[in-house]
């Protein structure tokens, strides 16, 4: 009876245990004090983050955050991700950040604690050349692209009035990555993409098809890329901010932005 007690009481205290702490979300540390960060991006996202002909990771993003955590010998490992459950990979600390032309708007801030803006962009509407749609206002009862989780979608959602209100269904096909929704619009299965314009540019002119396709300007305001944290995680959004302003000021931020548009797109 004895040995029958204890093993219920034990059997009790395990229970408990579960019980206290399987509601508890998992401190998995700041990513200031780790000798190794994890980046999250969506690897197909030219000229941000995506891979070469040699598959190996490349882009403006993937040099700028190198550059960042060489200044303190962080070393850096970047990870693709569903770019629909970014925040979701933050959270659950399988990825310390998202660093890929990841767009400051009201939502995210909910979720994750943004560093500095680095850089701006604004939504493009792409079409064919030989489509004829070469405004905003011709793409009504067409069928329009879009990436889902982007801010491109989120925006256009949010104000209907510009261009989701015209589109076939009022709505936009959903890609998991702009590469599969530039397939369908060469094929013609859409009629348009929105997109960030760095990616539409570049992507474009290294493909040589830029005299090809229209580029035309939304409405949209003007969008800021930063990187995002985990929320409780100050330590290393400081410590990123630090980072980009002494690139800044030594240099380096104006050469990679070099490198990969042309120009210097640091902004303060």
């Amino acid at each position: 009876m004895k040995k029958l007690t204890g093993l219920l009481m034990a059997a009790s205290i395990l229970l408990l245990g579960a019980c206290g702490t399987g509601d508890k979300k998992e401190d998995v540390g700041s990513g200031a004090d780790k000798k190794e960060v994890v980046v999250g991006l969506d690897d197909t996202f030219v000229p941000m983050g995506f891979r070469d002909d040699d598959g190996e990771l490349t882009g403006f993003d993937v040099d700028l955050a190198t550059a960042v955590f060489d200044l303190t010998d962080t070393k850096v490992t970047f990870q693709p991700i569903d770019w629909a459950m970014k925040e979701t990979e933050l959270d659950n600390g399988t990825i310390d950040m998202i660093w890929n032309g990841y767009t400051v708007n009201d939502e995210r801030k909910k979720k994750v604690l943004f560093s500095d803006m680095y850089m701006q962009s604004y939504q493009v509407l792409v079409t064919k050349k030989d489509s004829g749609i070469d405004s905003l206002d011709q793409m009504k009862d067409k069928v329009l692209g879009a990436q889902e989780g982007s801010s491109g979608y989120k925006i256009f959602t949010e104000q209907p009035e510009v261009l989701q209100d015209m589109v076939k269904d009022n709505d936009a096909t959903l890609y998991a990555s702009f590469n599969e929704a530039f397939i369908d619009l060469e094929t013609g299965r859409i009629d348009g993409v929105l997109i960030d314009s760095v990616y539409a540019e570049y992507y474009l002119t290294k493909m040589n098809k830029l005299d090809q396709f229209n580029l035309i300007n939304s409405t949209f305001a003007q969008e800021g890329f930063a990187v995002g944290v985990r929320k409780d995680d100050e330590k290393l959004a400081e410590k990123i901010n630090e980072g980009l302003a002494e690139l800044r000021d030594n240099g380096e931020f104006k050469k990679i932005s070099e490198k990969w548009f042309g120009k210097d797109v640091t902004i303060d």
